[in-house]
Order: structure tokens, then sequence, then C-alpha cells
């Protein structure tokens, strides 16, 4: 059911997002304590700001109250994704070369599940990640069928 419900939000969203040349990045629909939240992240070119959100809230609370395609109530959030933005498909990870990312696979890689750094390049199938380990610079090459979870991560 949350499948369906993150999906019809999704597709409702869409036109509100590209009037607005904004992106969907992701959608989430759960239960935290007695309450449900359906929570929609989006991005623009430059980011987003919260005149942009609640623009976006308004018009797609009106699509959901329409279709009412949740049974029950639940509270509507509207937000950017962070700093640390999920990289969900390939398209992501191939706008994200030059940034720094966090990268978490399947199965270990050379002995490590785990990988830091600045995404040196991305050719479809295989992420070239160049971090430190003990002061000295590493490159990771990670297939990318085997990537469980990937983000942008705030370096410091």
């Amino acid at each position: 059911m949350s499948g369906k419900i993150k999906d019809t939000a999704a597709k409702l969203a869409e036109p509100i997002l590209e009037e607005m040349n904004l992106e969907l990045v992701d959608v989430e629909y759960k239960k935290e304590g007695k309450n449900w939240f359906l929570r929609l992240f989006i991005d623009g070119e430059d980011g987003v700001d919260i005149e942009e959100c609640g623009k976006v809230s308004e018009q797609l609370s009106e699509k959901l109250d329409e279709e009412d395609p949740i049974q029950g109530m639940y509270y509507l959030e509207v937000s950017s994704p962070g700093a640390e933005r999920p990289l969900k498909n390939a398209s992501d990870i191939q706008r994200s070369i030059g940034k720094h990312v966090y990268v978490t696979t399947y199965e270990a890689i050379d002995g490590d599940k785990a990988f830091e750094g600045c995404l040196q390049d991305f050719d479809g199938d295989t992420l070239t990640i160049e971090g430190k380990v003990k002061q000295k610079n590493v490159v990771y090459k990670v297939p990318y069928d085997k990537v469980a979870k990937a983000r942008l991560a705030v370096q410091f």
C-alpha cells in the first residue's frame, strides 16, 4: 500500500514540479509514533527555498484532496533533500561527478562496504571515487550494480 501511495503522490507532483522547473528527488510515506507522514523532497538547479516548498505543498495538497488516495489522517511535508541528498539513480550519480559522495554496497569490495570521497567518474557501470585513507589518496572502483545507497556527503 505504501508503494502505491508514494507512486500516486509522485505522479500528482510531477506536473506541479515541471511547471516550476523543479525535480522530485524522493517520496516517503511512513508512520512515526502514531502519525503518518507523506514527505516529498524536491530540488532545483539552484536548490529550493521555503516559498517554493510552500507553493508545491499547497498545490499538491489540493490534488491529493481531489484524488483522495490516502485513507485516514496524514501530514504532508515538502522540503529540500538537504546537503546530503540521496542519489537514487544513474542520472543522479552522473550529475554528481566532481562532488563529495558517500556510497555503501550490498557486499564487500576489497574488504570494504562503505566508500567516501570525490566522485571522479561514472561510466554507467563503475563509480570511480577518490578518497583518503590514513592520509593517503586511494581510488575506489565501485560497480554500480553493487551500490546499496549513495548520497552527497558534507566534506569537513
